[in-house]
């Protein structure tokens, strides 16, 4: 339960810059509540996952889950560089949260 609680709290953190862009952009009610919404749930689901998984891992975690989504979805919808050198790091992003989380035991 706890590492489904870890990925929807990345997801939600996607979401909660989804909407830091939006405001950007529009300043509405909307983006304000998808802004606040989106980092409201990531909080609350990684203090959840927190209460199972050690903090280091849990943070990395969720950071990375945060990093690789927020930056795809930056490529996919706004129009950010797709540079092979970006999907590189990305990639290096990922292996470093498998890599921590094969030796936190």
């Amino acid at each position: 339960m706890a590492w489904i609680a870890l990925v929807f709290a990345g997801l939600f953190e996607v979401v909660g810059v989804m909407g830091m862009n939006r405001l950007k952009e529009r300043r509405d009610k909307q983006s304000m509540l998808l802004l606040t919404a989106g980092f409201a749930c990531s909080f609350t689901l990684l203090s959840i996952a927190m209460k199972s998984i050690s903090m280091g891992t849990a943070y990395a975690i969720w950071t990375a889950i945060g990093t690789v989504g927020g930056t795809l979805v930056g490529m996919l919808f706004y129009g950010e560089s797709r540079q092979i050198r970006r999907i590189f790091f990305l990639s290096l992003v990922v292996g470093a949260v498998i890599g921590l989380k094969i030796l936190g035991h």
